[in-house]
Formats: structure tokens, sequence, C-alpha cells
């Protein structure tokens, strides 16, 4: 049976990265993406879980180009059986930020940039004290960092680990998921039925699914939900 793990991620900081832009407005969508809590845990590119910074893996803080590699950096963790699954948030609350490129006089007319880059606009990002909420699965017993980083500022987060009683397999049948999920990762072994849409680079997310496929259960907790079984990252080539 695998290791599973309840994890908790409360955010010690403002966290932003854009999931859409709105005019001048770029919003943060109170989710957080499956890629990004790969890299955050520091997972990616790595033989075992505990990672230190170095030449190999320097990427999680500096990119030298801004072109994705998420196949490359995720497809080792099929091999190792870990999947780490979607955020929600259990609570969370938004902070609206204003900023702009300008002159530092009193009036100042505004000129057409000659670049693509805005002169201002308004970042609505996730406040301090909100909480999250994912579940890691792995074939072998993981160690988990206390602190991560996340989103555009590096927001620094503090990580509760919880791992849950041995599960219960159950055969196929018909069931619903109320967490966010990756279309990609379970529509192979799953049959999806229905579900709500979260649009998010660089993949959507769905919640609410409602799936046909096997799942675990988990004894003991004060809430039932099923698990869904044999997720495991994909891109579309499979």
């Amino acid at each position: 049976m695998p290791h599973i793990y309840r994890c908790t991620l409360e955010l010690h900081d403002n966290l932003y990265y854009a999931t859409r832009e709105i005019g001048r407005l770029y919003e943060t969508e109170p989710v957080l993406h499956n890629y990004a809590l790969c890299y955050a845990l520091g997972l990616v590119d790595s033989e075992n879980y505990a990672t230190t910074v170095s030449e190999e893996n320097s990427y999680r803080y500096f990119c030298p180009e801004q072109v994705p590699m998420y196949e490359a950096h995720l497809m080792p963790l099929n091999r190792q059986g870990i999947y780490v699954t979607p955020a929600r948030a259990v609570h969370h609350a938004s902070v609206l930020n204003t900023w702009k490129y300008a002159d530092n006089r009193y009036h100042v007319e505004m000129q057409k940039t000659q670049k693509n880059i805005p002169s201002f606009g308004r970042a609505k990002e996730i406040a301090p004290e909100s909480q999250f909420e994912f579940f890691v699965i792995a074939n072998q017993p993981l160690t988990f960092p206390r602190w991560i980083r996340l989103g555009k500022w590096m927001s620094k987060a503090e990580v509760d680990v919880v791992e849950l009683p041995k599960p219960k397999y159950h055969a196929a049948r018909e069931f619903t998921f109320p967490y966010p999920l990756n279309p990609l990762d379970i529509m192979f072994t799953n049959q999806v039925l229905s579900y709500d849409t979260i649009n998010m680079p660089p993949v959507s997310l769905i919640r609410n699914v409602r799936m046909f496929g096997e799942y675990y259960t988990f004894a003991g907790l004060s809430e039932v939900f099923k698990l869904p079984i044999n997720m495991k990252y994909r891109f579309g080539n499979e």
C-alpha cells in the first residue's frame, strides 16, 4: 500500500501569480497547481526526496530561459511513485495592491510605451494566514520541508504534514471527489462524468469531480472522502 500524506500549507507572505488577466487586474485564484507544488516541495529532479540547492536544481530560484520543462522535470516522479495533487483553499482572504511605473513629478503626460510593458495595474493576491490543503501519494516514506516558497514573489509558507491511516482499496464504481484535480493526470485511468472547471495556466484544473474508477477510503477520519487511484503525470502523448 502507498504512503498517503495530507498536507496543510499556511501562507506567511502575500501569494501572487497571475491566474488570469482582466484588463489591468492580475488575479490570483485561491488554488495551487500541482506542478507548482512539486517544484516548491523540492521533488523535481531528485532521486530521493531530500534535496539541497545545487547547480542541478538551481532553476528553483533562477531560470536562465523562460521555457517550461514540465514533462522533463515531472515524468521522473512517475518512476519514483510520487504524485502531488493540486491544493484547495481551506480558508483564505485576498488583498488588492496597485503598482505603477510613473514619473515622480506631480503631473506627467502618459506616453504610449514602446515596449509591451504595462504602466500600471492591480494585483489581487492571497493574504497571509490563508491555508491550503493537498495530498501526496508515494510508494516510499517521504520527509517534507517545514518551509517552502511559492509564486512570483517566492512567498514563504509553512507546511504541516499528517500521514493518513492505511488506505482501503475499492474496486471501480461511481464516486465524487470535491478537491481540485489535474484532468490530464486522471482521465486515462478514470471515466470522468462531470466537473467544475478552474481556468488557470499551464493546465486548467477541475473540482467537484464525479467519476467512475478505483479509489481509496481511510478509516478513523472525521470525514469520509474517496481518493482516486492511479494518478500520475501525463502530458498528452500517451
